[in-house]
């Protein structure tokens, strides 16, 4: 999904590594609006790219950057508060389903029928899966805590296996 509202708009990143491997975060003037897990740097600015067309993309130099920082520290600790604003671009359904997503505790999941039944759209399940689908901001908006009504792991944008690995380093941190 590109977004057509970053018309010359300049939107900074930096990546970084963690448990997902490379993240890249990028900021518009409104706050995050892109949280990339992947394999190298290189595809997360390609994937940013794809993603702003119209952007001019500046990479921020600085990996102490507090916008960055709070973001890498809140995937090392999602039980933390996210202290940085984000800019949520979507539909307005979609930008409805990321909201009740991040209702979604550390550590516990919901499924996709629960989110819709939580927004009053009891049918509209697999509107939910796709508005997950379209989701670019990676464990900061918890698609990843999204599961089949049977509880197990559907597909994830970033890839099963990321987030299962997402879904595990959560479930230490809820042990601890």
């Amino acid at each position: 999904m590109t977004d057509k509202n970053a018309q010359d708009e300049t939107i900074t990143w930096q990546t970084g590594h963690c448990y997902l491997g490379e993240v890249l975060v990028a900021r518009t003037p409104g706050g995050v609006c892109a949280v990339l897990p992947g394999e190298t740097p290189e595809e997360l600015v390609t994937e940013l790219a794809v993603r702003f067309p119209s952007a001019t993309l500046e990479h921020a130099n600085n990996s102490r950057v507090e916008w960055f920082t709070d973001v890498m520290s809140y995937l090392i600790d999602s039980r933390k508060p996210l202290s940085v604003h984000l800019d949520l671009r979507g539909t307005d359904f979609q930008c409805r389903v990321w909201r009740a997503l991040r209702e979604i505790p550390s550590g516990s999941s919901a499924s996709y029928g629960e989110i819709a039944q939580r927004m009053g759209m009891p049918t509209a399940s697999r509107a939910v899966a796709g508005a997950c689908a379209a989701n670019p901001l990676a464990v900061v908006v918890p698609c990843h805590r999204v599961l089949r009504s049977d509880g197990s792991l559907s597909g994830y944008r970033w890839g099963v296996k990321r987030k299962q690995s997402v879904l595990s380093h959560e479930q230490g941190l809820s042990e601890r």
